[in-house]
């Protein structure tokens, strides 16, 4: 997940009649956010300044020696890397253009709507705020096994041979 400095409006509930206005920054700057969720509801991240080949490829090697056993990718071009393929992790691939069956997009989705619509004032500040939340959500695994535990995920990972 890029999470930055340029803000997205969000939808907001208001009187009948009223006008809402959200400050919004607009400034380049942001972080990626590599999160690794299992249907049991672990969660391991790491912050990342690029979300390149070779720093995915060093998340995927830390991650592999904490005990993560495969990882549901999509076709993001640091996910099809040489470099990040030869760590020996077992990859379970998802079709094109299907962010929706990424276990991962829907934690995404819950910090986004816990984040985004306010200003930060500095991206360190909006970063805290999500590692707050993803605390929170480490410390309630009934929360994001909902999220991001569903049958065909469980059933996949059951099957798989590499495990």
């Amino acid at each position: 997940m890029r999470l930055g400095l340029h803000g997205q409006v969000r939808r907001r509930w208001c009187s009948r009649g009223f006008k809402l206005i959200q400050p919004l920054e607009i400034r380049y700057l942001w972080r990626y956010l590599a999160l690794a969720v299992t249907p049991t509801g672990q969660l391991w991240w790491r912050w990342l300044t690029a979300f390149r080949k070779d720093p995915v490829a060093e998340v995927v090697r830390e991650w592999q020696e904490q005990g993560v056993d495969a990882l549901v990718w999509d076709n993001a071009p640091a996910h099809k890397a040489h470099v990040v393929r030869d760590t020996g992790m077992p990859l379970l691939p998802l079709p094109p253009y299907s962010p929706e069956l990424n276990p991962a997009e829907r934690v995404f989705e819950e910090l986004r709507r816990d984040v985004e619509g306010r200003p930060y004032g500095t991206l360190e500040a909006k970063m805290a705020r999500v590692e707050a939340r993803l605390q929170a959500m480490a410390a309630n695994p009934d929360l994001v096994r909902r999220l991001a535990g569903w049958t065909w995920i469980t059933d996949a990972i059951t099957a798989a041979s590499f495990l």
